[in-house]
């Protein structure tokens, strides 16, 4: 007899029948960030990791642990005693000599038996230039201190196709780092926005509307007055104050304040919580409910005008939600999800009811401007999470430093990011000009002045930064390689599941004075 549930079961069922399944019960804390469709799509990737690095396998750790689909590590290097010194998943003196790529995979299989690992001891150079095709078969690259030559003619391949993947760069020298993200093109729809969907009390549907009219306010006992939600009683008082002012809401500040004390003077007593809710959330009555700002600028972009059967479900959803935008009155589809508030169990299931019903004719009107057919869960997320859409435009890596005017004015506003970035990248410069020499500070300085308009001056953060790399260029350390680990696996977490909203430029980290920034 089976009475287990698998993770779709669990995390979307109203009534649980039976335990969750040993997978369900395995992930069942990271579920509650991404749910069923963001472990799907965890599984469903294929990553590959360049280099067998104390890093690289500091970041698998924590890709591997939530149940990653697969891995390959491209590594040609033997473990060397640098290696078994800083790489916890290295067996110490036992793995030196060994393939780097086979030990580190092999450790890495042991923490999650539902990920597959392999091994590849090919050259990335050998790839990059007789099987450039290869990379194409994985979701996301993450390529951790790779030569400087190797990272350009990688990056660039990556960038030739959008149909290519996804390309983490990752740069550590001692307790210094940067890592960011080259990508076409990113469509999130589960943002999860900080943000509430409107409950639309400006602008009350013909139910909601009427249900709060019909309600007699006077003759509820006390019991009945104190548990009304706020909802209702901001467009019972809204509607009111409209038969007063010319169908107007409250517009100028004393307007809005006489309506707040209207509010509480609607009052039985003095503790009823709901009144205080309603006087709290007043603001929605003159807030105007349409597109948000930041969603209108998404129904200009070009891909709605070349729409084709092929095209991402992604675009024929934002283009059926900017149809349903144009319809009067001017909104985003309706949520069903009623935030808490003060009510009684009848009161707030009958609301909650009305706004379930409106969400359903909403959906329904929604599909009517599809051109193509989508399938229906992926219709429902994209409705419920309409007003935290993103659509975010990639770069390809190393476009900064090709921009002196944007570096110098990165320069000016994040100094010791920029300083620290230009250091790195003055680092990986040097190291193709002067092959197996020690970097000095004036070498860096001056590779770092070779990326900015003549005479401009670097400021003193750059001179602590350098000092840094100049101590140790090659070191891989363990407590930079955890804590990269975590970063790292997180923003790549958020590219694949398409959730949650990712770095934008380059992350830039500091364990010396322990503080990170965005360039």
């Amino acid at each position: 007899m089976h009475d287990s549930q698998d993770i779709e079961a669990a995390t979307t069922a109203t009534v649980n029948e039976g335990r969750p399944d040993d997978k369900t019960r395995r992930y069942d804390r990271q579920l509650r960030l991404w749910a069923a469709t963001g472990q799907a799509a965890l599984e469903n990737a294929r990553l590959l990791v360049i280099s067998g690095s104390a890093t690289s396998a500091s970041i698998l750790k924590n890709l591997v642990l939530p149940g990653v689909g697969h891995f390959t590590i491209l590594d040609h290097n033997e473990v060397t005693p640098e290696d078994a010194g800083n790489n916890f998943f290295l067996e110490g003196p036992s793995s030196l000599g060994k393939s780097r790529a086979e030990e580190v995979v092999r450790l890495l299989c042991e923490l999650n038996d539902g990920v597959e690992g392999k091994a590849d001891t090919g050259d990335v150079a050998e790839v990059l230039e007789k099987n450039p095709g290869y990379f194409g078969n994985f979701t996301l690259v993450i390529a951790h201190n790779l030569q400087a030559t190797l990272l350009d003619k990688l990056a660039a391949l990556l960038w030739s196709d959008p149909t290519y993947p996804i390309l983490a760069v990752v740069n550590s020298t001692g307790f210094l780092a940067e890592f960011s993200l080259q990508f076409h093109e990113h469509t999130i729809i589960e943002s999860h926005s900080e943000t509430a969907p409107s409950l639309r009390i400006d602008k009350a549907f013909p139910s909601l509307l009427e249900y709060a009219t019909s309600l007699d306010f006077s003759n509820m006992d006390s019991m009945e007055h104190s548990h009304i939600p706020y909802v209702v009683i901001l467009i019972r008082a809204l509607e009111d104050w409209k038969k007063e002012h010319d169908g107007k809401p409250p517009q100028t500040y004393d307007e809005k304040k006489d309506f707040k004390a209207k509010l509480l003077g609607m009052k039985m007593k003095a503790d009823e919580e709901n009144f205080d809710e309603a006087e709290a959330q007043a603001y929605r009555c003159w807030t105007e409910t349409k597109v948000p700002s930041d969603i209108t600028p998404l129904f200009d972009d070009p891909q709605l005008e070349t729409l084709s059967p092929t095209s991402s479900p992604f675009f024929h959803l934002l283009y059926a939600l900017k149809q349903f935008a144009a319809q009067p009155p001017h909104v985003l589809p309706l949520s069903s999800t009623l935030p808490d508030m003060k009510a009684s169990t009848a009161a707030y299931i009958h609301l909650q009811k009305l706004y379930k019903e409106r969400a359903a004719e909403e959906k329904k009107t929604f599909k009517g401007f599809l051109q193509v057919p989508v399938d229906d869960d992926l219709v429902d997320s994209f409705v419920k999470n309409a007003h935290g859409l993103k659509v975010l435009k990639g770069r390809k890596w190393g476009s900064l430093d090709q921009s002196p005017e944007v570096l110098v004015e990165k320069l000016s506003a994040y100094p010791r990011e920029t300083s620290t970035h230009l250091a790195i990248s003055a680092l990986r410069a040097s190291s193709v000009k002067h092959q197996n020499a020690k970097p000095t500070a004036e070498k860096l300085t001056s590779e770092a002045q070779a990326l900015l308009p003549a005479g401009t001056e670097l400021p003193e953060e750059f001179a602590n930064a350098v000092g840094e790399l100049v101590r140790a260029p090659t070191a891989d350390l363990p407590n930079t390689a955890a804590f990269l680990g975590g970063i790292v696996a997180q923003e790549v977490i958020k590219m694949i599941t398409k959730q949650y909203i990712p770095i934008d430029g380059c992350c830039v980290i500091d364990l010396i004075e322990t503080w990170t920034g965005t360039i």
